[in-house]
């Protein structure tokens, strides 16, 4: 890389961050942060703890938008002090420190560029996944466990919050069904990204001859919605079982029934919620999954009839993986929507997922 090279990445940059200046209004944002903490100053704030969490919430999410620009303005700023500089003095450690912070700052901006993305509805809530395995008991029981601990890695690196609401184990080894409570800004806009199927070739830990297998299992990704969403769920449409809890969940939750599944009975959906000592909090936490899944049935009902419009065919079903993970003859995991490929598949099963799902990101962007 040559200075002629820096600069006009550095070109490429500024036109950007110019580009999301017009298109963001700071000023208003700011004016709405200022107004937000002063009615988090209140005497009465916490009266409402549920409303009060709705305005910390929209608080931060202003806050990080506004940061996050400036940010990136002041980075851009010292990489053009430092570029005149390099330019005036000629000096190689100088030139080698220009290019370190060059891609410092790309990095940077990247990621928040990727932020920016994240502007379809829903996509700052916290996200409900579900594992289920395929066909294959054990094999595929034990792929489900091992994408559980995946996911479970990426949201640590994220600093998202994860909590396990219904947990089935495996028969002999793995999970047989795992929902998971994502906890976090934007964990919803990421993990989308992730709804699929996902394939796995190995030689099969369980096969005592050694023979290599390919195991299936599908990620279900829903918004998680506060009570005041708009969805109509009447009551006699619902069918609420209660039951003993069981698996992960500590001692307490084996002693009552008060694990929860609710069926929706118009469209058959079924949810169910055991990490709450209470049979009341899983029931609430319960409905909560339920309108999430109804909603995600409206919007592929949706997706479907403009499909059908398009003459779009879309196989569904376990052909259809979005993504492999080979761990035999070779080492690959590559994304088939994407083509985006990551030979270090230690790295991915720990949880390293940023490169995959910021190319499905972009992609749809693009689409």
């Amino acid at each position: 890389m040559d200075l002629a090279t820096i600069r006009n990445e550095l070109d490429q940059l500024q036109e950007k961050l110019e580009n999301f200046r017009g298109s963001l209004d700071l000023e208003d944002d700011q004016a709405r942060i200022d107004e937000l903490e002063h009615e988090m100053t209140q005497p009465d704030f916490w009266n409402d703890q549920e409303q009060a969490q709705k305005v910390i919430n929209e608080t931060n999410r202003l806050k990080n938008i506004v940061n996050a620009f400036k940010k990136n303005e002041e980075n851009l700023d010292n990489l053009e002090v430092s570029y005149e500089l390099v330019k005036e003095e000629n000096d190689q450690e100088l030139f080698e420190e220009l290019q370190e912070q060059l891609q410092s700052v790309k990095d940077e901006f990247n990621q928040f560029e990727l932020n920016m993305l994240l502007s379809e509805p829903y996509d700052q809530n916290n996200a409900i996944i579900e594992i289920h395995p395929g066909a294959g008991g054990t094999e595929s029981q034990d792929w489900a466990a091992m994408l559980l601990r995946m996911y479970t890695r990426y949201a640590e690196r994220k600093g998202f919050k994860v909590e396990t609401l219904d947990y089935l184990p495996g028969d002999e080894a793995g999970v047989k069904s795992v929902t998971l409570l994502i906890q976090g800004h934007n964990a919803y806009g990421y993990l989308k990204a992730e709804k699929g199927v996902h394939r796995l070739v190995r030689i099969s830990p369980f096969d005592s001859s050694g023979r290599r297998h390919t195991s299936f299992a599908s990620l279900d990704v829903m918004p998680e919605f506060n009570d005041d969403i708009e969805i109509d769920i009447r009551t006699e449409d619902l069918k609420i079982d209660t039951y003993r809890a069981s698996g992960a969940g500590g001692q307490h939750v084996n002693t009552t029934d008060s694990a929860v599944r609710i069926t929706h009975l118009p469209t058959n959906t079924i949810v169910t919620c055991q990490s709450e000592r209470s049979q009341i909090k899983n029931r609430e936490q319960a409905m909560k999954m339920l309108k999430s899944k109804l909603y995600q049935l409206e919007i592929e009902r949706q997706q479907q009839e403009l499909d059908d419009i398009r003459g779009e065919q879309k196989e569904i079903g376990w052909g259809s993986q979005i993504r492999s993970y080979v761990f035999h003859p070779y080492n690959m995991v590559k994304d088939h929507r994407t083509n985006v490929e990551n030979g270090n598949t230690q790295a991915v099963m720990d949880g390293e997922l940023d490169l995959f799902i910021d190319a499905y990101l972009r992609s749809k962007v693009k689409g």
